[in-house]
């Protein structure tokens, strides 16, 4: 036997994780680039600091305030017993496959997607396949139906808006994947705050299909990314489902506390969203402009290309100070939206590596 005796399919493996690097330009993560206010941190503070008056005790285990608070948030009649969270949507989705996975069981996506889903399942000893889109990455319903139909998964995941793309799914699409499916659908909405007026969220469905899972998170529209917290909403039966696999106390005391406190200033966490919305629309425009594909964006980032090196074009803007993420099909680059300065750092830079690369 090797040393250490880790599992056959995870031999060699790197583990998961973006650039973490010291650049005055971070746009690789999709964070908020808007830190909270000092309101919102003195909030934080007290609720944090009443919390660790009890910190010699248990948290509590059904973090029923915080329920009650992404309920009231979410709203669309979720009522709490439909609400399940976890430390941050990967977690969340983690779980899902611990619980609705397994030895023998199949998950399916449509790629390209969220390169974390097909990890989940293979943590999860789930098989793990992978449709595709179509060449716009808008989604191939009949493609799905089929593979649903040849696999039979208890596990489909899939982002709206999508990731890397940003892509949205229609509600017609969802609908007939949860007719379709004989598990659970999860539409992972961790974007689903940034989504272009007039674009549905997928909790307007919930009432309608027993099947179906809405994931949400915390970290991105909220700006809450080093709190770690996501959730969902779904039928009480699919919430319960998840207790069995759970941690004990898995949320802690601060992390309930810190979240209830963001809860208590949704709206102006929230209040940068209108912003970001504008600069992603001004980012696809711009890059348009000068003769880049960009794919159709209701996220906080933008997918854009296509290059023939697109490493030479990623390294090239990180010497510029200027970091973004080389993610997606070959031949695209995701760009997360920052301020507006910092999107204009991006914008220099980009004509600048483009120049050197191209001439």
């Amino acid at each position: 036997m090797s040393w250490p005796p880790i599992r056959e399919e995870l031999q060699g493996i790197e583990p998961y994780g973006a650039p973490q690097l010291d650049v005055p330009v971070c746009l690789n993560v999709n964070e908020n680039p808007y830190p909270p206010s000092a309101a919102v941190i003195a909030d934080v503070a007290t609720a944090v600091a009443e919390a660790t008056a009890t910190l010699n005790r248990y948290p509590d285990r059904e973090f029923t305030e915080l329920r009650k608070g992404l309920a009231d948030y979410l709203g669309h009649g979720v009522t709490a017993d439909q609400i399940w969270a976890a430390n941050g949507s990967n977690e969340v989705m983690l779980q899902i496959l611990q619980a609705f996975g397994g030895p023998g069981r199949t998950a399916v996506s449509f790629a390209p997607t969220y390169s974390m889903y097909p990890e989940y399942a293979r943590d999860a000893m789930t098989n793990w396949v992978a449709g595709r889109r179509h060449e716009d990455f808008s989604f191939d319903l009949d493609n799905a139906r089929s593979l649903i139909a040849e696999h039979q998964p208890t596990v489909v995941l899939l982002p709206s808006p999508n990731n890397p793309t940003g892509t949205a799914l229609p509600h017609a699409a969802i609908s007939a994947l949860c007719e379709a499916a004989p598990g659970v659908v999860v539409i992972d909405e961790a974007y689903g705050e940034f989504r272009r007026n007039g674009t549905p969220s997928a909790l307007e469905l919930l009432p309608a299909y027993r099947n179906l899972i809405v994931s949400r998170t915390m970290s991105k529209a909220f700006a809450l990314a080093g709190a770690r917290l996501g959730y969902l909403a779904a039928a009480p039966e699919l919430c319960d489902a998840l207790r069995v696999v759970r941690l004990p106390y898995h949320l802690s005391a601060v992390t309930q506390a810190v979240a209830s406190a963001a809860l208590r200033h949704a709206d102006e966490l929230l209040g940068k969203v209108d912003e970001i919305r504008a600069e992603r629309d001004r980012t696809v425009d711009w890059l348009r402009a000068r003769g880049f594909e960009v794919a159709e964006s209701d996220a906080n980032f933008v997918l854009f290309g296509r290059f023939p090196d697109r490493h030479a074009i990623w390294q090239g803007l990180l010497d510029r100070g200027v970091l973004i993420r080389e993610t997606g099909p070959d031949g695209w680059l995701r760009v997360s939206i920052g301020t507006a300065t910092e999107m204009v750092a991006f914008q220099d830079a980009l004509l600048s590596v483009t120049a050197e690369v191209t001439r």
